[in-house]
């Protein structure tokens, strides 16, 4: 059995059967397999010095192997989205796909089959012979959202870093790439109504070198921003390889660089909000926004401009934030109580739950859905929006009973900024071991939700928190292999987490590590950190013991 991963639905490939000998194959592209085409002859043949020409009109392939490429929907019926078939003969390869991106994924396991240098972007070895075994798959995801958050606003990742985690996605089949694009830390999108938003609040004066306990800084300014430009070409990229891209822009809390750039957003008869700038810390801010109707101006203004930049087709979902939003300037500032007597809401939860509920029937309104952090659901919700359990499963436990839909990410489960074993080596240690089988064994249906509600479970997402992460090697580090355990668990249909085989999950890893090489990512090895990714000193916070189940 061939060694890939995620492990498709069925597989089979009999030993004595033969392999298929792919010397510059034809590639014949079927009605609206063009975009697969185009990624196979962008991936491949780089790695493999291929052409990948069409055959021409009539012309007899003689001894050139042909790859295939057609869309079959009835696989749609019988299979489901998103899903393929791949059929190796000793001649030829056919690629299925139920719809464009069940095709795009025959091509990624296509390219698996080939061996961990079909990953490189150049021969590894010039002239080498390429082979696939005969044989055939039919696979399909289990979950249609399978995704990762990215936080760019702690640490900034610059576009090309954000292009590569798009390829990264994809080459695990997961197709959504959540963006936390506003925090305290940082401001990282463009608005042109608004340019002081990247102007001051794409900029801190420093960095906090490890967790908030820790006395080091990194006195170097840092920041940065997307253009709009920079914005449709993340999105187009990402959708030509069937990856959505979900923007999260945070309200009313964690929003201390937005009033650092407009100090009117705050609430200025309790703070002097002039004077302040762009948070250097880590953690939660008490500056969060007042509860005017100028702001929900200011930010109907920020969404108008990031609607155009996300495309309903490709993001149809909005992420809003609302967690942990402190209430102490609410409580003292006599215009938020105020606002809470006009409203007749109750009280500082009220008022939290008004902002959000604004949003939800701005964003609906102009047919999109709202999501955001499970503190959302406190107040109340409209039908429409959708919820990202964070706090455990309780969050999406209480949403999918009420008939939200929701992303299962609980903290205790798949934050990937949590360490990934308790040695003294890991890099700035954050919260409860979370090894590479800890999150193999990870469970986005909890098993005490009814039939009803387990169909609201979209599909799950790993979060990534860059506060301790200050470059690509670093989030390289965190999130892999375990990323690869997760794409397993959203896409695959495993057993109950006890029965799972994570011993044959392992083995397959060892051909994957070669893959990850090839792709260039920093993962951290089996064995523990190497001498360069660890961080003597600096310090984190670790948890220890098991992590809860909330």
């Amino acid at each position: 059995m061939p060694e890939l991963i995620p492990e498709p639905r069925y597989a089979r490939f009999a030993r004595d059967a033969g392999t298929c000998v792919l010397d510059d194959p034809l590639l014949d592209v079927g009605p609206g397999a063009e975009g697969a085409a185009r990624w196979l002859r962008r991936e491949l043949g780089p790695a493999t010095d291929w052409e990948l020409p069409a055959p021409a009109a009539g012309e007899a392939c003689g001894e050139r192997a042909v790859i295939r490429l057609v869309l079959r929907p009835e696989l749609a019926r019988s299979v489901g989205p998103e899903s393929y078939e791949l059929h190796v003969t000793q001649r030829w390869v056919l690629l299925e796909g139920a719809d464009p991106a069940g095709l795009f994924y025959a091509a990624q396991t296509l390219r698996q089959l080939l061996g961990p240098e079909a990953h490189r972007r150049a021969p590894a070895a010039p002239g080498r012979e390429w082979r696939l075994p005969v044989g055939g798959v039919q696979d399909g995801p289990r979950f249609g959202w399978r995704g990762m958050m990215l936080d760019v606003a702690r640490h900034f990742t610059p576009k090309d870093g954000v292009l590569r985690y798009v390829d990264l996605l994809a080459a695990h089949k997961l197709n959504v790439l959540h963006l936390h694009l506003t925090d305290d830390q940082g401001w990282r999108v463009e608005i042109k109504r608004h340019p002081r938003l990247t102007e001051v609040g794409a900029w801190r004066p420093r960095s906090r070198w490890g967790h908030r306990a820790s006395p080091l800084w990194n006195e170097t300014p840092h920041g940065g921003f997307y253009t709009q430009d920079d914005i449709r070409e993340i999105v187009a990229y990402a959708a030509e390889r069937h990856v959505r891209v979900v923007p999260e822009i945070d309200v009313p809390g964690h929003s201390q660089a937005a009033i650092a750039a407009y100090p009117e957003l705050g609430n200025t008869d309790v703070v002097d909000t002039g004077a302040l700038e762009v948070w250097d810390d880590w953690g939660i801010n008490e500056n969060v926004l007042a509860p005017t109707e100028a702001v929900l101006r200011f930010y109907e203004g920020v969404f108008e401009e990031l609607l155009e930049l996300f495309p309903a087709d490709v993001s149809p979902f909005v992420h809003v934030g609302g967690d942990e939003c402190p209430k102490e300037q609410w409580r003292a500032s006599a215009l938020a109580q105020e606002r809470i007597r006009e409203l007749g809401v109750d009280g500082e939860d009220g008022l939290q739950s008004w902002f959000i509920r604004h949003f939800d029937g701005w964003l609906a309104e102009r047919g999109r859905r709202l999501i955001g952090w499970d503190e959302i659901l406190e107040g109340g919700l409209a039908p429409g929006a959708a919820v990202s359990s964070w706090r455990g499963y309780a969050g999406g436990i209480a949403a999918a009973e009420a008939g939200h839909d929701v992303v299962m990410c609980p903290e205790q489960q798949v934050y990937l900024d949590h360490r990934q074993a308790d040695g003294p080596d890991e890099p700035m240690p954050i919260g409860y071991v979370r090894s590479l089988e800890d999150v193999y064994r990870f469970e986005p249906v909890p098993p005490k939700l009814s039939p009803q509600a387990a169909s609201h479970v979209l599909g799950a997402q790993a979060n990534v928190w860059t506060e301790v992460m200050e470059n690509q090697g670093r989030v390289d580090y965190q999130v892999f292999p375990r990323l690869a355990a997760f794409a397993e668990v959203v896409w695959s249909r495993l057993p109950g987490p006890g029965e799972r085989d994570y011993a044959g999950f392992e083995a397959r890893m060892g051909t994957h590590y070669r893959r990850l090489d090839a792709l260039g990512v920093d993962y951290r090895p089996p064995g523990g950190p190497l001498p360069w990714q660890r961080r003597p000193g600096v310090l984190g916070r670790p948890i220890e013991g098991e992590p809860p189940n909330v």
